[in-house]
């Protein structure tokens, strides 16, 4: 977006102010609801003005003239992930309601295959709505390990940790920010992880299915991370081998999702 156009920047301007309103709401609901305590209120309340501001210089930075409907299905998303962080930081000083928790991100998780699909069919896609789906998601899945780790072990939060140790890793070895081809398989794990992680900490399955369920969600990550790295790996090779010898080589083949 161009910081000159006053007319396409302010009504992108007003939506997060929306944003981070409903998300004030929903906090103030919470609090109505169950009695939301000051742990749950100072994450919340740290979740919208970060949120808004990240989301306000992404959209300040990028060509876009107004918000779309898409990104409006990720910003209520994103105002559901924010409800569930304050729940899970009330966790360790009370016991919210289990279904409330359950219930907000299990509407996260159903919204998140339809702003991609109001993107498309909209024609509205772009790689700051991408930017702004991925990272929603990536905060859940922490959010939800977090919670996960308190009853099963810290271990748990590997499986939220993981994408951000990627994204350090790439600041140190360059070659890890090629872009990568489409994978159905990848998306289907990443999807898988918010489910199962859900699954672990909704106390819907007998105490001892709980770990194995987010054991089963952690295997499936270092998969499908492994899968990438080595992919990225090989083809930085491929580039440096091609430019040794002055002649091109094949970038290795991406394997088909089964």
């Amino acid at each position: 977006m161009a910081l000159n156009n006053t007319h396409g920047v302010r009504p992108v301007r007003h939506e997060t102010a929306v944003g981070a309103g409903a998300q004030m709401l929903l906090l103030a609901l919470l609090g109505s609801a169950y009695g939301l305590g000051p742990a749950g209120w100072l994450t919340g309340l740290v979740f919208t003005v970060g949120g808004w501001a990240v989301l306000s210089r992404a959209l300040d930075r990028s060509p876009l003239r107004s918000f779309g409907p898409a990104n409006r299905v990720t910003l209520g998303r994103a105002t559901l992930v924010g409800g569930v962080t304050a729940l899970v930081a009330d966790s360790f000083e009370s016991a919210p309601p289990v279904s409330l928790l359950v219930g907000l991100t299990a509407v996260a998780l159903v919204l998140d295959g339809v702003d991609g699909k109001v993107a498309r069919r909209t024609g509205t896609a772009s790689a700051v709505g991408a930017r702004f789906d991925m990272e929603v998601d990536a905060f859940l899945i922490l959010v939800l390990s977090v919670y996960v780790a308190a009853q099963q072990g810290a271990w748990v939060v590997l499986i939220g940790a993981m994408r951000y140790l990627f994204v350090a890793a790439a600041r140190v070895f360059p070659w890890l920010n090629a872009p990568l081809p489409p994978s159905t398989a990848r998306k289907t794990v990443a999807a898988l992880q918010g489910v199962l992680l859900l699954l672990a900490g909704s106390q819907l399955l007998p105490g001892p299915l709980n770990s194995p369920v987010a054991a089963v969600a952690l295997t499936l990550l270092v998969w499908s991370f492994g899968r990438d790295v080595r992919w990225l790996w090989l083809r930085s090779r491929a580039h440096v081998a091609s430019a040794r010898t002055a002649v091109p080589l094949p970038v290795p083949e991406y394997e088909p999702v089964g």
